[in-house]
């Protein structure tokens, strides 16, 4: 408390002031004179301090980002400070974990061999039975058709004819099986499981015609059989037209190996791809023991697909909008709602800002894998700004090294496939093919981590970020990243889509895990016995935000019945006589 004298001594320091300015009022117009001199002398000092301060956005240490910085598809702010400054550091955070590996991936690897009591070609395949397929898509679209149409071969007891590729999709390739796969080697790997021939025979002197039909999607064994076998052994010969996600996620455990022999063994790419894949490789690895490959899936034709907004105004609403067009059975879709879902592809610069929060620094070496992207470089600006060392196969290769592919957007899309492949972390910035048969693959080959963004809970935080700090932020980040980051048993056996998730080919090593204390042995965790969950769901406790989003299905809307093993043929006969018709054309990559 202050003291009667002391306060006696402030009301009279603050009202000496006021007494010298009104005391007399005709005196107050001989002060104002000196009251402007002050003030201007003040102002010119601002201004000099001002100018030999350093500008906020030249400080080394971090980017000061405003709320939206896609905005129009062009615009990178960096200097806009607001109320609540966003201040991203340059350099990697901290995150208690090796950002570089996998946790615990040294007890579990890929396993697929077939036992004993699964049938060889040489007892399965029945004479002149001929089961061909016209895939859909992009590359990895098709893969998916590839790969089930061998097991579809071997549930038919069918001998599989070289499946067509895809040349009337959105990139109108005209590569033929052969041009991007290894053929002998497929034929050759497989041999045991099915018979695989490149031609139809002739039957007689007349070329064999085949019948032309469709499945369901996710058709399980026996609606294969009570489908196909009539026709097949009626006509011979059946082509399977559009076929990608024709077989169900949940078949018998020696059906999903015979699966996956056929995707991570049987199907390679040829010899030309895969040196220029691995010549990229070796590139980027004499720039940096490690290597970061992000698969950008932000072009002009995902975007309108999704019919998520980006802020771009009505020219990107107009722009978008026309080719959205050419999917003619597409419904009016809700952005905001989308978005709120986890629908929505990030932005490059969310993707930024999710690595950075996750401990990548600005000195990581990084992997473009994309086509155009909508807005071109300034819409990229930001994610460079974020990540200098900044590479894609273009700046990589010369013209002349890619010119054998170039023509050629599966070739181009192989390239890309094999540099993210190899890479040491994986990061996709949607759900879409690629990212799916990635995931799975380095699942199979060692757990190499895998980023997926937990789109829905990160919507929320990028929306409010500027009403947070960065560590905050970065917490946030970290957390809702748990299970989506490629770690052993994130996922539970069974879940999913199976080319994302093939929990029936991964075996755990009980010996290993027992010489380590830390981790308990779990015996009903031995995915060698095939003891697949039929419970979807997540490990982490963000599992309700993990769900199987086939673009055909979940993301336009179609409701699919799937067979059960106890369904009556009638019943059968009715599914088919009533299920909806299938959309003109499919989504690319």
């Amino acid at each position: 408390m202050k003291s009667r004298k002391q306060r006696h001594e402030t009301a009279v320091f603050i009202r000496f002031p006021i007494i010298l300015l009104f005391r007399r009022r005709r005196r107050i117009f001989h002060i104002i004179p000196f009251l402007s001199a002050l003030s201007g002398v003040l102002f010119v000092l601002f201004v000099f301090l001002s100018y030999l301060s350093p500008p906020i956005n030249n400080r080394h240490d971090h980017l000061i980002i405003s709320r939206s910085s896609f905005n129009n598809g062009t615009e990178l702010r960096k200097n806009l400070l607001e109320e609540h400054e966003f201040q991203v550091p340059m350099g990697g955070g901290s995150l208690s974990r090796d950002l570089w590996s996998s946790k615990k991936s040294n007890f579990y690897h890929g396993c697929s061999f077939a036992t004993n009591e699964f049938p060889t070609a040489e007892v399965n395949t029945l004479p002149n039975r001929y089961l061909l397929i016209a895939t859909s898509g992009g590359l990895n679209q098709q893969r998916t058709g590839i790969v089930d149409a061998v097991v579809a071969a071997h549930i038919l007891n069918a001998i599989l004819v070289i499946p067509k590729l895809d040349q009337q999709s959105y990139w109108k390739d005209s590569s033929k099986f052969s041009e991007i796969f290894d053929v002998n080697w497929f034929i050759s790997y497989l041999s045991k499981d099915i018979k695989i021939i490149k031609d139809l025979p002739r039957m007689g002197n007349k070329l064999i015609s085949p019948h032309t039909t469709r499945v369901p999607r996710k058709c399980n064994a026996e609606c294969y059989q009570t489908r196909i076998q009539p026709i097949l052994n009626k006509k011979h010969a059946v082509q399977l037209t559009k076929f990608d996600y024709r077989l169900s996620n949940r078949l018998d455990t020696e059906l999903q190996k015979l699966r996956c022999r056929a995707n991570y063994h049987a199907l390679k790419f040829t010899d030309p791809i895969i040196e220029m894949g691995r010549e990229l490789v070796e590139r980027i690895r004499k720039k940096s023991k490690h290597f970061l490959a992000l698969h950008l899936r932000f072009e002009s034709d995902m975007l309108a697909f999704s019919g998520c907004y980006y802020g771009g105004g009505e020219k990107e609403r107009r722009e978008l909008g026309k080719i959205r067009k050419r999917w003619k059975t597409l419904h009016t879709r809700n952005p905001d709602k989308e978005r709120k879902n986890g629908k929505c592809s990030q932005t490059p610069e969310e993707v930024a800002l999710m690595l950075r929060a996750l401990g990548f620094g600005n000195d990581v070496h990084i992997y473009i894998a994309s086509g155009e992207i909508y807005g071109g470089e300034e819409t990229l600006a930001p994610l460079k700004a974020f990540f200098p060392n900044f590479y894609t196969k273009e700046t990589l290769a010369s013209k002349e090294e890619l010119a054998p592919f170039s023509s050629f957007s599966s070739r181009m899309a192989a390239l890309d496939f094999i540099v993210c492949d190899e890479s040491d972390v994986f990061v996709s910035n949607n759900n879409g093919n690629m990212a799916r048969m990635l995931a799975g693959r380095r699942r199979y080959f060692g757990h190499k981590p895998t980023i997926r963004p937990n789109a829905k809970k990160l919507y929320k935080l990028f929306t409010d970020r500027n009403n947070m700090t960065w560590e905050e932020f970065a917490s946030r980040v970290q957390k809702h990243e748990i299970g989506f980051m490629g770690d052993p048993m994130e996922v539970k056996p069974g879940t999913g889509e199976f080319h994302e998730n093939p929990s029936a080919c991964i075996c755990e090593d009980s010996n290993a895990k027992a010489r380590d204390a830390t981790i308990p042995v779990n015996p009903a965790m031995n995915f060698e016995k095939g003891t697949d969950s039929a419970d979807d769901g997540h490990i982490s406790e963000d599992g309700q935000d993990r769900v199987d989003t086939d673009y055909m299905e979940n993301e336009v809307g179609i409701q699919r019945r799937l067979f059960s093993k106890n369904m009556e043929a009638d019943s059968v006969q009715h599914f088919f006589k009533t299920e909806q018709p299938e959309l003109d054309d499919m989504f690319p990559d």
